[in-house]
């Protein structure tokens, strides 16, 4: 046999993989190469992409299509007679796999054992032959979840799974194009595909039919419909269905009914979703790559039943009868785990409870829907309120709030007056949240009232002291003074300790907006004292906030930076994503403030935080927004337009983590005496001048050089003598001498 020639389809987004697999075909030392990965990768376009281009390496090339040689015969395929003579042989062997598998692996073995073959499979997993080296092909890159990227067609671009799918979308009609309108559509489309080459070609073949958002709209959970593939492919390769059934054939009935049972998860749950008694038939899955590993939380393996499988799986449960049960199930275990995870949301494990809520919130929310369509509003009600905390350092506000309206109204029996009280509460927190004080203070007060009827002490005094907060938003100093007095009395005499903690720091702010300063400080002081104690990093890093704007009000810029650097590592720790926005712009204000030379750091925190804050849906009050566009617009002046152009594209790009990192690695307020800095700066001739100025903007040597047009070695020179006339022993304290001029 030889290698099948004709018209191939560009492979796209595999670069790095056939540059690899070329170099294994190279290497003499390699005698058994297999390529494993999912049905449907594109294991076999690889191959022959890569075949086609190193054939005229080989003596000979020899394709068996090892699948449809056992279809036909029952009994495997045949060996074929290798030529007699030197030059080295390469044997193709495409589709090891289920009843052809133990003859093609045998073969193989056979064959490799010849120094002049080279052997190189396909194969759903390892052959299992001795000396054989595996080359793993996953599906295609996807667009992150909640990026930028994920709206905006340029950077969509980029992406190879989108690549791939606007390749194909164009090949089936040639005016397809990827616009800002149905750009969030198709980034939909690719992940909920999975980044699978061939789901991705089926799905762009059906744009004829319908637009993206439309083909988005019915595939999911059941991307098993899609098909129309070309009818000179395998079966398997004609339909997303067949594809499942392809990969599930000759699977143990056991691991086969795990595989349902799991199907019914949303991608990311943990190991635990298995249960310990079915460990080694989640590794019989792995190894198949109907389960895939798709991250890892403290330790532990996110896993996920990826698609095509995971709606072959719900078919297959319906049709058995089966579904309800496991969804039942699944709606129970999420029940149960937000209720364990609640006691350690304000305590020791926090943080860890956080990032674990992080991690499986898309089943969460498919626990609550199963709930609320079983009728079991109390069981969800006590669901939503166990979510308040998580969902709030998540930034899911609307989100949040949605749930709360609608677990208030269940459509079976009504909840408890208690119930209510406490869902209508925890919605005004989101409200605030959200920006909307005046509709924060509303639901407080229709919880204040419900709680009444039922005479829940604590409950009201936490409802009181969550309306005072809300008061104080909305401009009513003297209305939240009052509520707030009372909620801290009462909280702390029943000795809830968070409670009391968070209604402090409120008062706090009002004490400081009327400008009894030492009340204030004390009631801070009492509130991060509290949060100390019992572990709450949210709380603490709430109050560390306050407690750096009463610092810089008092003229104590060190202190300020110190309790919001402590508040940035711990909302990093938590995963905070509602507050984080708002810390960020009071420390890149701080850093304007104390570190002008950190201008453009400052502009990408700006942008950091402007974009993180568009992704929870909050606003700002008109206040703070002005002193953010008064900051944005004296930078916009102090840099060149360019310079402030990049920094703030750079910022927007930012995830949180990074934007986190980059506030805490800025220099903190100078400690050395300001009356020093004219003379420094005299110290220095105006060249010198110019490059410290360039180099506390954070350029390099190589960018600097091009700025001034000198060459690269007269900077080195220029920053020793600057270095060495300012006392300075590093680039960053050049930055600081240098932000005293200002």
């Amino acid at each position: 046999m030889s290698l099948p020639t004709g018209l191939m389809k560009e492979l796209i987004g595999r670069e790095l993989e056939a540059a690899v697999l070329r170099e294994r075909l190279r290497d003499p030392a390699v005698r058994l190469l297999t390529l494993t990965g999912r049905a449907g990768v594109g294991k076999s376009a690889l191959a022959a992409e890569v075949v086609r281009e190193t054939a005229g390496e080989f003596a000979r090339v020899e394709v068996a299509d090892v699948a449809a040689d056992a279809a036909r015969s029952g009994a495997g395929f045949t060996l074929p007679v290798l030529p007699e003579g030197p030059g080295r042989v390469l044997l193709v062997l495409d589709g090891c796999d289920h009843e052809a598998r133990p003859v093609a692996a045998a073969a193989a073995g056979a064959l490799a054992a010849d120094a002049r073959v080279v052997v190189l499979a396909t194969a759903l997993e390892p052959l299992g032959v001795y000396g054989e080296q595996l080359l793993p092909l996953g599906p295609l890159p996807l667009p992150a979840p909640g990026s930028r990227e994920a709206a905006d067609p340029e950077e969509l671009r980029e992406v190879a799974s989108v690549a791939l799918f606007v390749r194909r979308a164009r090949d089936a009609d040639p005016s397809f194009a990827l616009t800002l309108e149905n750009a969030e559509a198709v980034a939909e489309l690719c992940t909920l595909l999975g980044g699978l080459p061939l789901a991705l070609e089926l799905a762009a073949g059906r744009l004829r039919l319908y637009p993206p958002h439309l083909l988005a709209a019915r595939l999911r959970g059941r991307t098993t419909t899609l098909s129309g593939g070309p009818a000179n492919a395998p079966a398997r390769h004609r339909s997303l269905a067949a594809l499942a059934e392809w990969s599930c054939r000759g699977l143990d009935p056991r691991a086969r009914a795990l595989l349902r049972r799991l199907s019914v998860y949303e991608p990311g749950f943990g190991l635990a979703a298995a249960g310990p008694e079915a460990e080694a038939g989640v590794e019989v899955l792995l190894d198949r790559g109907l389960v895939v590993v798709v991250g890892e939380e403290r330790g532990e393996l996110r896993l996920a039943v990826p698609e095509p499988l995971r709606s072959h799986g719900r078919a297959e449960l319906a049709e058995s009868g089966g579904e309800g049960a496991a969804l039942f199930a699944h709606a129970e275990r999420y029940r149960q785990l937000v209720a364990a995870a609640l006691p350690g949301l304000a305590g020791t494990r926090q943080a860890r409870h956080l990032r674990e809520s992080a991690a499986e919130a898309p089943n969460v929310l498919a626990a609550l829907r199963r709930l609320c369509a079983q009728g079991d509003g109390e069981a969800a009600a006590a669901m939503v309120l166990g979510c308040r905390v998580p969902w709030l350092a998540q930034g899911r506000l609307r989100e949040g709030l949605e749930w709360c309206d609608e677990v208030a109204e269940p459509a079976g029996p009504p909840l408890p007056e208690a119930l209510r009280a406490r869902i209508a509460d925890m919605s005004g927190v989101f409200a605030l949240a959200l920006g909307d004080p005046q509709e924060a203070v509303r639901r407080h007060r229709r919880a204040l009232a419900l709680g009444k009827t039922v005479g829940d002490r604590r409950q009201n005094a936490l409802a009181s002291a969550h309306l005072g907060a809300a008061l104080l938003r909305a401009g009513d100093a003297p209305g939240a003074r009052a509520v707030l007095v009372t909620a801290v009395s009462a909280l702390e005499a029943m000795g809830v300790s968070g409670g009391a903690a968070s209604a402090a720091a409120s008062l706090a702010e009002v004490l400081r907006a009327d400008g009894d300063r030492r009340k204030a400080l004390e009631l801070l002081e009492r509130s991060e004292e509290a949060f100390r104690r019992i572990r709450d990093g949210r709380g603490l890093a709430g109050t560390l906030r306050i407690s750096a704007a009463l610092a810089l009000e008092g003229d104590e810029p060190d202190r300020a930076d110190a309790a919001l650097r402590e508040a940035l590592r711990l909302y990093e720790a938590i995963g905070e994503r509602t507050e984080l926005p708002g810390l960020l712009e009071e420390f890149a204000l701080l850093l304007l403030r104390t570190a002008p030379a950190q201008r453009p750091r400052t502009v990408r925190l700006l942008a950091a935080a402007d974009t993180l804050r568009g992704r929870t849906g909050a606003e700002v009050a008109d206040e703070w927004r002005s002193e953010a566009e008064r900051a944005r617009t004296e930078l916009s002046g102090r840099l060149d337009w360019t310079d402030f152009a990049v920094a703030w594209a750079e910022g927007v790009r930012m995830s949180a983590a990074t934007s986190v990192a980059e506030a805490l690695s800025a220099p903190g307020p100078s400690r050395r005496p300001a009356v020093s800095a004219a003379a420094e700066a005299q110290s220095l001739t105006p060249r010198q001048v110019q490059v410290a100025l360039l180099v506390a903007e954070g350029l390099t040597n190589r960018h600097i050089a091009a700025r001034l047009d000198i060459s690269e070695w007269t900077v080195v020179n220029h920053v020793r003598q600057v270095m060495r006339r300012l006392g300075c022993s590093s680039r960053v304290q050049v930055a600081g001498a240098v932000g005293r001029w200002a």
